[in-house]
């Protein structure tokens, strides 16, 4: 699994010596901040994968690493098996469009970015949640209409 490493300025991808070669990329990729656009969680990151790997690996079901380029854009992929992960949109000044990296660590990384979000909520699952919330707390403040009869 990839290791991601966070910091209050950026977030960065650190390699493993064989995921540098099957990615054939010698650096750490290396994301500012705050060009982060969204971060999800998915089961299934293969459906996440767009274009071809150019440098890249691609062995179909098996591992996806490397750069990925397609019509859309280039997003920087490691992908291992069907295990979970986390899809990341940035910016248009970022080296990148997405990254897809499949981490057990998803979860914690969308809890650690959005500790320092502002309140606005940016993504669906924000505004989904908000509204949960609020919904719960006007249940609560209603009185009740029904009556017992005896």
């Amino acid at each position: 699994m990839v290791t991601l490493l966070l910091d209050s300025t950026q977030l960065e991808v650190a390699l493993s010596p064989v995921e540098r070669t099957l990615a054939r990329r010698a650096d750490p990729v290396r994301v500012e901040r705050s060009l982060i656009r969204k971060v999800q969680l998915t089961d299934d990151a293969w459906t996440w994968l767009r274009g071809v790997a150019n440098p890249g690996t691609h062995v179909r079901g098996t591992v996806a690493m490397g750069t990925w380029i397609s019509a859309g854009g280039s997003d920087f992929v490691v992908v291992r098996r069907r295990h979970p992960a986390v899809v990341i949109d940035l910016d248009e000044a970022a080296e990148f469009d997405r990254l897809v990296l499949t981490t057990r660590h998803g979860l914690e990384l969308v809890r650690a970015l959005r500790l320092d979000a502002e309140t606005v909520p940016t993504a669906v699952a924000d505004i989904v949640a908000a509204a949960q919330v609020t919904s719960r707390r006007q249940l609560k403040s209603q009185p009740s209409t029904s009556s017992a009869t005896a």
